[in-house]
């Protein structure tokens, strides 16, 4: 029986060390479309190692500021695998954050993935909230131009301007595809919608201030 209980544990924690992007199996894997000519491996059809060229590892949309003009006073611009063909396989990917005055990137979830984030300029509030387990504690700090800090993969985190000027910063995640919880969007704007009295009763509010936050228009700033 201890032998037993040993080997599960030790299953346990073989499963979590293996549970982001798995490691490339050749140099490079360029995503592509053509299946014709395709192998699949670590989730995208790959192009023939001897057509890949300079552009496939290249990637300009990260210099051009992104649209503030929304509700949230920020915008997204992501370098994932989809965008970015020549990340696949390699485990990264990375994120460029503006904001407007007061802009909110809100709270959101990386299901796949760690994200480390710089400030270029500006003067950010973020922070991440971990698990039940730990008592759904707030990290948070303030960030100037410079300064660095990390969110756990799958936790709930977001980052807030806090300054009158506009800030930018970059974000770097340990998947080629992280993906992205938008926790308002996610529980207010579901399709369809989650039952009324689910959310009420779990927020422990009425259903009338569940129907109204159902109503709104969930923006999504990516």
């Amino acid at each position: 029986m201890k032998f037993f209980q040993t080997f599960v544990l030790l299953a346990l924690a073989s499963s979590s060390a293996f549970a982001s992007d798995p490691s490339p199996l050749q140099d490079f894997c360029v995503a592509v479309n053509d299946l014709k000519s395709a192998v699949f491996v670590n989730g995208k059809f790959c192009k023939d190692p001897k057509l890949a060229i300079a552009d496939d590892f290249f990637f300009t949309k990260l210099r051009y500021p992104g649209n503030t003009s929304n509700q949230l006073g920020s915008k997204v611009t992501t370098a994932f695998v989809d965008q970015f063909p020549g990340l696949n396989t390699l485990g990264i990917a990375m994120a460029r954050l503006d904001f407007a005055p007061y802009g909110l990137n809100p709270p959101h979830i990386h299901p796949r993935g760690t994200e480390m984030l710089v400030v270029v300029e500006g003067t950010l509030h973020v922070g991440f909230v971990t698990s039940n387990q730990l008592n759904n504690t707030l990290f948070t700090k303030v960030l100037t131009k410079g300064d660095v800090f990390v969110f756990p993969q799958g936790l709930i985190h977001f980052q807030l301007n806090i300054g009158q000027t506009n800030a930018l910063a970059f974000a770097f995640l340990s998947g080629q595809n992280p993906g992205l919880i938008t926790i308002a969007n996610s529980v207010f704007g579901s399709k369809p919608l989650i039952n009324v009295d689910v959310l009420a009763k779990a927020f422990q509010v009425d259903n009338k201030l569940i129907n109204h936050l159902q109503a709104q228009n969930w923006f999504d700033n990516h």
